[in-house]
């Protein structure tokens, strides 16, 4: 009887199975074809510019992933609409839903069955394309030939290249900057109403911003006659960030005096550890900062009865603290020991990304796609693919300005964009003279996170790029960085609850070195300096 139920169970197994190559192999799009330079795609009346792409209407299967089970709405944009009757490019869309999507990528990369374009950067990781180049085309020569505008956007943004250039100096993927992009990225946010009822000024340096936690620890602010005050409860490690570990990356890399430094090591962070010991100490952190999760932080920000919280580190302040979220203000970078002010964030804006569209070996018509993804390389194709289509969800006015629309009742601004557009992902590109003609409200979403990103935006140092890395160095860092971020994250709780950092310092480097910090430092190191050396 164990037999039979262990059959059946192989059974069904295996039926699934089955069934989930039988769909893969359904996103196949054409015979293969692996030659890196731009083919003929044997279409009759194919034009190297202007529009129609072809004269002889063409199909291509194009594969991309959303969230959870946000559909395919978005295929309804009336840009995509008019793109495929003004190209003559026809898109078969398969549309994934991320909930299942790592089981369908790995039987579609075991199986190298790929449709002809995958879309979006949210669908293969650096590392599933790095170890399967041979299922990718190289970009280079179909830029160089076929994609005029964004040659144009990576001569005015050289990183646009330089992000998308794979370690064998080529491109094999497709890169994006999204409109309206704040340089900063978390900034500090106070509860104002707190400072004006203690009479305080707005902290500048690391010694105001202790006279402040002090007084909301000690001097009831929220009125409510409790000792439950928060003076700073932690997002991310952003409160030692006047010292100069302002990371965006999460690669533990900042440039320090020019120098590429791993920061976890460094004298300056290790004097931010002993100012957080010293609040630590003193009551003045989250007593539970190591321990919680986030749905336990998230109901002390909006805690129902009274604001608890006095500082913290956000994107904006109004989506956090709930009724409350009046009270909080977002205030400019705080001066650290070296005078100097940081700001998470980046100098070429926060949507720099690669891995939005890429070719497959197995399209027939490569220097087609080329064309057509080209198209969405101009400012007002890049906001129409970030928000909606003019006339649904942009206003194009007569001054030359476009302006967003208000939401259907009951929907959010956010949760409408979705539906109408590919939002984040896909290809983009929306130069800085564009952005000036884009009219975002100042009060909410993206307009208010660049009003308040002119608070720090100019305090964004140089950050460690999104680096690229090699088959070999993917083999060697998930170990490396497992074991090393752990080890790190463990003993920062430990020296900022029990203290001991002068005495145990040297020890938990030595250890760091022994788990193989020198390599991974290597492997930053080495992927860094391929990065800048890319033309």
């Amino acid at each position: 009887m164990a037999g039979k139920i262990v059959n059946k169970r192989s059974a069904k197994k295996w039926l699934m199975m089955l069934v989930a190559v039988i769909m893969v192999l359904s996103l196949v799009g054409c015979n293969e074809n692996k030659t890196d330079k731009p083919a003929s795609s044997g279409v009759s009346g194919f034009n190297k510019d202007g529009l129609p792409i072809v004269k002889d209407q063409v199909t291509l299967k194009i594969l991309t992933v959303r969230w959870g089970n946000m559909g395919s709405t978005f295929t309804q944009n009336q840009w995509l609409k008019d793109l495929e009757k003004n190209t003559n490019v026809k898109i078969d869309w398969q549309v994934m839903s991320s909930n299942d999507w790592n089981e369908q990528k790995s039987i579609m990369l075991a199986s190298g069955t790929l449709p002809d374009v995958i879309l979006g950067s949210n669908a293969f990781t650096d590392s599933d394309i790095v170890n399967n180049l041979s299922f990718f085309r190289p970009l280079d020569d179909y830029i160089d030939k076929y994609m005029p505008n964004l040659k144009a956007a990576m001569k005015d943004v050289p990183d646009m290249k330089k992000v998308s250039t794979f370690p064998d100096g080529k491109i094999y993927s497709l890169p994006s900057i999204q409109p309206a992009s704040p340089k900063s990225a978390r900034q500090p946010v106070i509860n104002k109403t707190w400072l004006d009822k203690l009479g305080l000024k707005v902290p500048d340096t690391l010694d105001d911003l202790y006279t402040v936690f002090k007084a909301f620890k000690e001097k009831d602010p929220n009125g409510n006659g409790k000792a439950d005050e928060i003076p700073f409860i932690e997002v991310t490690d952003d409160l030692i960030s006047p010292y100069g570990t302002a990371d965006l990356t999460g690669t533990s890399m900042v440039f320090k005096d020019g120098k590429l430094v791993y920061y976890p090591t460094s004298d300056f962070y290790k004097e931010g550890l002993k100012w957080e010991h010293k609040l630590f100490s003193e009551g003045l952190l989250d007593k539970e900062m190591f321990t919680q999760d986030a749905t336990m932080r998230s109901a002390k920000f909006s805690n129902p009865d009274a604001p608890i919280v006095g500082f913290s580190y956000q994107w904006i302040p109004d989506a956090v603290f709930g009724k409350w979220g009046d009270q909080y203000e977002t205030i400019p970078p705080l001066a650290g020991p070296d005078g100097e002010r940081y700001t998470v964030g980046n100098s070429n804006g926060m949507s720099l990304n690669r891995n939005e569209l890429m070719i497959t070996t197995t399209c027939k018509y490569p220097e087609i796609v080329a064309r057509w993804a080209d198209q969405f390389y101009t400012g007002e194709a890049s906001i129409q693919n970030f928000w909606g289509a003019i006339g649904t969800v942009i206003k194009k006015n007569d001054d030359g300005t476009y302006a967003l629309m208000e939401p259907p009742t009951g929907t959010s601004a956010d949760a409408w964009y979705w539906d109408q557009s590919l939002r984040s992902f896909g290809p983009k590109y929306v130069s800085a003279d564009f952005d000036k003609k884009i009219v975002l409200s100042t009060k909410s979403g993206d307009g208010l996170k660049l009003q308040l990103d002119k608070l720090g935006r100019d305090y964004v140092k140089p950050t460690f790029p999104s680096v690229m890395y090699t088959a070999e160095e993917f083999q060697e860092l998930p170990t490396l960085t497992t074991d090393i971020n752990k080890y790190v994250e463990m003993m920062r709780a430990q020296f900022i609850t029990r203290g001991g950092i002068d005495e145990g310092w040297d020890a938990y480097v030595k250890k760091l070195n022994e788990m193989g910090l020198e390599k991974l430092i290597k492997i930053r190191t080495d992927a860094y300096q391929r990065y800048t050396s890319a033309k």
